[in-house]
């Protein structure tokens, strides 16, 4: 409940209200002299008629200490708090041209002012919110109260992988834009607008985020499902604090402040985009109300930028939240797509601004355009490595796109000097289990057998590693018999170089690595997989009853590490996991990602032994090519680089895994 004054000023604009007050005579006496006999007779008649819901306030403590005014002010504003709350839901309040005029002066009230004759107007002075000069008047701010911004949550939690190479190195918002740090700028222009409250949600390299707490006086959320879920885990944080609100996200840069302290209503700002483009496209009705949204369009209103919750909006949008955010639908989209499958219920208008005023980078290449900086010096020890390995200046370092598909690494494709290279960059956290030196001295050693020519260079302490770009590339296709010999010749060459190295990898203890990792993270398919793991633990005590020599494997023989360039050569590339293990490793791994049947299988453990395979030996392959499968999709699901369990993906590697397992076990059984 507000203070005595600021509630004298909400009866003030009740009873200015024809449908709502008693009588125009009241209503004079009430914005003249509160103490007015009228205006007491009316309230008293207002408390007497409702006298159950002021019962509770009767019996309050500091009753007897209020004048007769003040405690019928309080006991009245039980009731017409609830009227209040009703009008600020259809907003009739006031209107959108009310509010433009009130906040107008508000805006000016330092300002000069004259008379005004427009009819809203007519009423703002009428009820005493404004001055017959159009001066706003203190019960005209606090008629602005209800649209008031009260905070700002800005998302920063994401990777935004597109702008590579620079988010691999800190958070979007961190990089600076004309010399400025993006989300450092956004933050003063809230603060300017007079929004202090601020809270930042942050996941991806959050340790970079903390200093803006101290250096900014704001609040820090951490949302650690960034990697596995969409920015709806970010909103799901700070649903208690979505009130009125702004939404802003880390990386978007504002050439002039955007932000306003009194919104009158729930909005997503639109620019034409003239031509195709492929961002989210609103259309809306007459009055602004967003009725469809589209995700790509042609000569459309682009969605882009801040998003202004209401407080209406928030209430909504939350329990809507609430409701949905356990399924995978909502988990694996973005926020704005559970708004469009509400959209009859969630009211948000469309505001249009100029495309000058608000910038998205989706790649270095566009922030290149936009702050020609970045052309000579893009402030990045990404690119002072491979300046450093090709003798090449930032400018010649052009085109840049991501490459998907890794689960360990991020890879980005680049031109420089009419060559096409490849970067990979270690994934954080993964020199905690991939030995980098190791690599580096595998990845050497496949040179020198001739089994991969794409590596430059590779940094075998920090991992980073510079490649030539197979194009055009194809992976391998076990359906072809040239090609499926052509990988296991690879694999031969391998096993039996007789080259060694001091480390060695067991995928036993990488799947109960994995395992672990998957149970410090609760996601919730422990259950689901009880019996693989039980499974795959059988068969691990049937390989460790025998004893197989040991020899260099690749350890990650997957199809899609096989690379055919345009000549026909067949690389076996991604030494990370290499190491001294058993040599059904590597013929697991590919039958795991072959999709063979059973006698396809049995097929290529014969070509690769140029033998008929004795029973215990295609055991050994099978059960390891259940392991690999089973180790690829716990490493899938600890990553969170797939959707959830029910993802058709995971449910191939599931049963894979099953196939392969019950075929080794029944044969070791016989």
């Amino acid at each position: 409940m507000t203070s005595v004054s600021g509630e004298t000023s909400l009866l003030k604009i009740i009873l200015g209200s024809k449908n709502l007050a008693p009588s125009d005579g009241d209503a004079l006496s009430l914005s003249k002299d509160p103490s007015n006999a009228s205006s007491e007779g009316w309230i008293l008649r207002h408390v007497n008629s409702n006298p159950k819901k002021f019962k509770r306030l009767e019996k309050a403590p500091e009753a007897p200490r209020l004048t007769t005014w003040e405690y019928m002010v309080k006991l009245a504003c039980v009731d017409l708090r609830g009227i209040y709350e009703k009008m600020v839901q259809v907003k009739k309040l006031l209107s959108k041209s009310q509010f433009d005029i009130l906040y107008m002066a508000w805006k000016n009230r330092d300002g000069a002012s004259g008379q005004i004759g427009l009819s809203a107007a007519e009423y703002l002075v009428s009820a005493g919110l404004l001055s017959p000069k159009g001066k706003i008047t203190p019960a005209g701010v606090d008629a602005l109260g209800p649209y008031k911004v009260t905070n700002a949550v800005i998302m920063a939690a994401g990777k935004s992988s597109r702008f590579a190479p620079l988010s691999f190195e800190k958070p979007k918002g961190l990089i600076r834009v004309k010399g400025e740090v993006m989300i450092e700028r956004q933050i003063l222009q809230l603060q300017a607008a007079g929004i202090c409250d601020i809270t930042l949600v942050v996941g991806y390299k959050k340790e970079k985020m903390f200093y803006l707490a101290d250096k900014f006086h704001v609040k820090i959320v951490v949302n650690d499902d960034y990697y596995r879920y969409n920015n709806p885990s970010s909103l799901i944080r700070v649903a208690d604090q979505l009130d009125n609100t702004y939404i802003c996200s880390s990386d978007d840069y504002f050439s002039e402040n955007v932000f306003e302290p009194y919104v009158y209503a729930a909005y997503y700002p639109v620019f034409y985009v003239p031509g195709r483009t492929d961002e989210y496209c609103a259309e809306s009705d007459k009055t602004g109300r967003i009725t469809k949204v589209t995700i790509g369009g042609t000569d459309a209103w682009a969605m882009v930028g801040h998003v202004y919750f209401s407080r209406e909006f928030s209430r909504a949008f939350v329990r809507i939240l609430k409701k949905e955010y356990s399924s995978s639908l909502t988990k694996s989209q973005l926020w704005e797509d559970l708004f469009v499958r509400y959209l009859p219920q969630l009211e948000m208008y469309a505001r249009r601004f100029d495309s000058s005023q608000i910038k998205e980078f989706d790649s270095l290449n566009e922030l290149r355009e936009f702050d020609s900086s970045y052309v000579t010096d893009a402030d990045s020890q990404i690119f002072r490595n491979i300046g450093k390995v090709l003798s090449c200046r930032d400018q010649d370092i052009t085109d840049l796109r991501l490459l998907k598909g890794g689960l360990t690494n991020l890879s980005f494709v680049f031109l420089c000097r009419g060559g096409k290279y490849v970067y990979r960059h270690p994934g954080t956290g993964t020199e905690a289990y991939l030995n980098r030196a190791g690599e580096a001295c595998s990845t050497k050693i496949a040179r020198e057998l001739g089994l991969d020519d794409t590596v430059l260079f590779i940094d075998p302490e920090e991992g980073w590693k510079i490649s030539r770009f197979i194009e055009p590339a194809r992976t391998l296709d076990c359906r072809s018999a040239v090609q499926t010999e052509q990988a296991l010749k690879i694999i031969r060459t391998l096993h039996r170089s007789g080259r060694q190295v001091p480390y060695r990898f067991d995928l036993w203890i990488e799947i109960g690595r994995l395992g672990k990792a998957l149970a410090e993270h609760d996601c919730g398919e422990q259950k689901c997989l009880k019996s693989l793991d039980d499974m795959i633990a059988r068969l691990h005590r049937c390989a460790a009853r025998e004893r197989v020599p040991e020899c260099l494997c690749h350890c990650d023989c997957c199809v899609s590490n096989f690379l055919i360039g345009e000549n026909g050569k067949m690389n076996l590339i991604d030494w990370e996991r290499s190491g001294m293990s058993d040599p059904a490793c590597d013929l697991g791994a590919l039958l795991a990602s072959s999709g063979s049947t059973m006698e396809q299988a049995e097929t290529l453990v014969k070509q690769y032994l140029r033998r008929r395979p004795e029973r215990q030996e295609l055991c050994r392959c099978f059960g390891y090519a259940a392991a690999s499968a089973y180790c690829r999709l716990l490493q899938e699901i600890v990553q969170g680089m797939v959707g959830p369990s029910a993802d058709r993906h995971l449910d191939d590697l599931k049963q894979c895994a099953e196939f392969y397992g019950r075929s080794a076990l029944a044969g070791y059984r016989e």
